[in-house]
């Protein structure tokens, strides 16, 4: 089941605890918390969100967006995660998927990028002007994250337990960078990007 796992540095000696994404969940957490300042890394080709405080790496949790192709977003309701540099802006409880952290998506970062690639690429890219952040899932539905399937409309969803302990220590301000490692090359193309309704 699933092949992601998450790991933190142990508070007591500083060396790597590893679980398997399954039991994540059921994971009891002795263990620190992050030296500010810290910054989330997702990369969306390994299905990971990786922590970084002061000290260099903190924790790895597992993660889904939403459109399988992991491509960059290109226009309202493609489903697709934005890729960029972002920062977290609101935190709230939520009634649905457990804990939120809002993004400032869209930055000026990603309105240049529209507008150029509607410019050069593809002149039906349609802006988007809506939230994008991390969230947990829908209540008993963690084993999407270890399923890897992509049920979001653009956002970062990890377990319900996973959010709430990623939520418990990262500010408001916190710096994230979402990428897709895997390369522009190797990524399909969307040829039929005019023809989306949604």
């Amino acid at each position: 089941v699933g092949g992601s796992i998450i790991m933190k540095k142990s508070s007591s000696d500083q060396s790597t605890l590893s679980f398997p994404a399954v039991k994540t969940s059921n994971a009891k957490r002795d263990l620190s918390k992050p030296i500010l300042p810290v910054k989330i890394v997702v990369d969306k080709s390994s299905y990971e969100l990786y922590v970084y405080d002061s000290h260099g790496w903190f924790a790895t949790y597992p993660v889904v967006f939403g459109n399988p192709s992991l491509d960059d977003k290109r226009m309202e309701g493609d489903r697709n995660t934005p890729e960029g540099t972002f920062r977290i802006v609101n935190k709230r409880v939520h009634d649905k998927w457990d804990r939120y952290m809002g993004l400032d998506y869209p930055t000026r970062e990603s309105i240049e990028k529209f507008n150029q690639r509607s410019k050069e690429e593809d002149p039906c890219i349609g802006f988007t002007r809506r939230g994008i952040g991390i969230h947990g899932t829908w209540p008993r539905e963690d084993f999407v994250i270890d399923r890897y399937k992509n049920w979001t409309n653009g956002c970062i969803s990890l377990k319900n337990s996973d959010v709430e302990d990623l939520y418990s220590y990262i500010p408001v301000g916190t710096p994230v960078e979402i990428r897709n490692d895997q390369g522009i090359a190797d990524r399909k193309d969307n040829t039929s990007r005019c023809h989306f309704k949604g």
